[in-house]
């Protein structure tokens, strides 16, 4: 049973040795071709330049890969003591970091270099289209102030009319001191009411054709063909992105109102009473009194408006920076895992054939140190131990005697030792009995 279930080990392994350099070539072949798309999507230059130097690079790769796996294959089962193995598993693993770091990304960037890139392209969209919106709503966050500015002008055309008309705030009609102020901080008002509704329009343009841009940049990612052409195509866009949303973000009218609220209070003239008694007089002065409060409160309201609308945190300036397919890969690896497990696997795949290689050949060592010699012995290694005991022979070795004297303990002084040296002499033959029961005649 041991002795059948050895051979057929041994004729196992013999069998497949053909196979596993076979396997190792084509593994090494595979990762060279792989290896070669990705050297190209890094070099620059000539295209006979980077023909020659990627294939040259692709073919030492192949060789490395094929070397290495072949002497893995060839020394690492036979090597029985545990230092030797924990040396030939330490060269193994630094040989695998190495074909990593030469191949494995390579492939990886042939695998899936185009998708990376995409990737970027399609994250970059995204970060680009919160940066617009976030520069739009920095840019609209003034209009949020025109409806106060619009009621407190429309309030003070409407005092300024009352007062003109029916006296409501000095008890005299007519346009006097304290129409015309009412008039004037409504004249200013209404500047300001005009300078954010223009604001608006310009706002709008700049949002519409910055949507424009990221509409384009969406047609490259998705459109088909190569796409180191479409990166080149997506990366002008970006630029030309990248200044409409600092114009946007230029275009916010906060400062402006802020200013202009300020001004309100600061720059208030009170003009001098225009009464021709003495009483109206005093009335006109307490009113311009209060409206000055009025107008100072006002300000106040809508410079504090102002103030944190300008608190809001800026835009910060984006700069799209391209990537290889290279590159690409090792920046959004956790994106590409298969693809990444599919290039080291074929630069790693053949450790496997040689850990199955080293369990068949361990095997059959077990299974042949629990057997005796003479099973172990082949018919052509007592053949070849024939030919030397006949060559002894013919050399006037006598062997008998030798024997004799491994049997005699002591003999010739020299004490008995064990030896683990198998004697190949024949037994020798009894003598044949005859069919009469003699024993045939010398």
């Amino acid at each position: 049973m041991a002795l059948g279930a050895s051979h057929r080990l041994q004729d196992g392994i013999e069998a497949v040795e053909t196979m596993t350099r076979f396997a190792l070539a084509v593994l090494a072949l595979a990762s060279g071709v792989y290896t070669y798309l990705g050297v190209r999507s890094i070099l620059d230059g000539s295209a006979t330049a980077v023909f020659f130097a990627a294939m040259i690079y692709s073919c030492a790769v192949s060789v490395a890969i094929y070397a290495f796996w072949t002497y893995m294959a060839r020394f690492y089962p036979h090597v029985t003591s545990r230092s030797g193995r924990t040396g030939m598993l330490g060269i193994m693993a630094l040989g695998c970091v190495m074909i990593i770091a030469m191949a494995s990304w390579l492939n990886a960037a042939a695998l899936a270099g185009s998708a990376a890139v995409e990737q970027h392209l399609a994250e970059t969209i995204e970060d680009y289209t919160a940066d617009l919106d976030k520069a739009h709503q920095n840019a609209l966050a003034a209009q949020s102030l025109l409806p106060d500015i619009q009621r407190t002008s429309e309030r003070f055309q409407r005092l300024s009319d009352q007062e003109q008309r029916s006296g409501a705030l000095t008890g005299t009609t007519g346009a006097g001191s304290v129409v015309q102020l009412l008039a004037q901080m409504a004249a200013q008002l209404r500047e300001l009411q005009a300078g954010i509704a223009a604001s608006r329009d310009r706002v709008e343009t700049l949002f519409t054709e910055g949507q424009g841009r990221i509409s384009t940049m969406r047609g490259l990612l998705s459109s088909p063909g190569a796409i180191e052409p479409r990166a080149d195509a997506f990366s002008t866009e970006a630029v030309a992105l990248t200044g409409t949303i600092t114009a946007l973000e230029q275009t916010s009218i906060a400062g402006s109102v802020k200013r202009a609220a300020d001004d309100l209070s600061l720059g208030f003239i009170a003009p001098v009473a225009s009464g021709l008694e003495p009483d109206l007089i005093n009335r006109q002065d307490q009113v311009i009194a209060t409206i000055r409060t009025s107008v100072a409160a006002q300000s106040k309201v809508l410079s504090d408006a102002a103030a944190e609308i300008l608190k809001r945190p800026p835009v910060e300036e984006r700069r799209f920076v391209p990537l290889s397919a290279a590159a690409a890969v090792l920046v959004y690896a956790s994106d590409f895992i298969p693809s990444w497990a599919g290039a080291i696997s074929i630069d790693l795949l053949p450790a496997v054939l040689v850990f199955m290689l080293a369990i068949a050949h361990a095997s059959l060592r077990r299974q042949e140190e629990s057997m005796p010699f003479a099973a172990r012995i082949t018919a052509a290694e007592l053949l070849a131990a024939m030919e030397v005991q006949q060559a002894l022979v013919r050399s006037g070795v006598d062997i008998e005697a030798m024997a004799r004297r491994e049997a005699v303990p002591g003999a010739d002084g020299i004490a008995d030792e064990p030896s683990n040296i198998t004697s190949l002499d024949l037994p020798p033959k009894s003598a044949r009995i005859g069919p009469q029961g003699k024993a045939p005649q010398a």
